[in-house]
């Protein structure tokens, strides 16, 4: 694999974003295009539709999906994130919504939640605020120089948000962009597992 974070290149990142649906489709996991689709296009824009801006329960279980289609399935973090009472959800995510741009409170908000750890808070904030927060992703965390091993804590989400954001402000992109250029670059799950991370 390419070191894309080193490089200055501004076409090779835009190569990789540019790749980001066809690895997604090549991932061979069902439902994942379709979620990933919902979760780009229209999420974004439900929650910003709505005043005050939330996420309502049926969201936070489909980007819980479409968060572990792309990465680990852990079926008792979903079961966990269905069993949230549908105003929970709306309570939860309208005060971590609220705090925007905080890069602390939004995470450690909607972490409260059953089943909703700060990778799940983290889909939640970049669908509100892809200008501030990026999706938390191993594949991606692993091509961060100096972030250390993994952690799905608050304090490493920080780390991780923090360079992704400073990596963003040197392409003139957001946060999210440069995380699906790095997800796209490692050639998803089925990259890292054929060995290309």
């Amino acid at each position: 694999m390419k070191k894309l974070w080193m490089s200055d290149s501004l076409e090779q990142w835009q190569a990789a974003v540019d790749s980001y649906e066809a690895v997604v489709a090549a991932q061979g996991v069902a439902r994942l295009a379709e979620l990933d689709r919902w979760y780009r296009t229209e999420l974004p824009g439900a929650i910003a539709s709505r005043q005050p801006k939330h996420a309502t329960h049926d969201e936070l279980v489909r980007a819980t999906e479409w968060k572990m289609a792309r990465g680990v399935w852990r079926a008792r973090n979903l079961v966990l994130v269905r069993g949230n009472s549908p105003d929970d959800v709306v309570k939860a995510s309208t005060r971590a919504l609220a705090a925007v741009p905080d890069p602390r409170v939004p995470i450690a908000v909607m972490a409260e939640l059953a089943g909703v750890g700060p990778a799940t808070a983290s889909a939640i904030a970049a669908a509100a605020a892809p200008e501030t927060y990026p999706f938390f992703d191993d594949l991606v965390a692993a091509q961060v120089p100096g972030l250390g091993e993994t952690a799905f804590t608050i304090p490493f989400y920080l780390k991780y948000a923090a360079a992704i954001r400073d990596r963003a402000k040197q392409l003139g992109w957001t946060p999210v962009q440069v995380e699906q250029a790095l997800w796209a670059n490692a050639g998803g799950k089925a990259g890292a597992k054929a060995g290309k991370r």
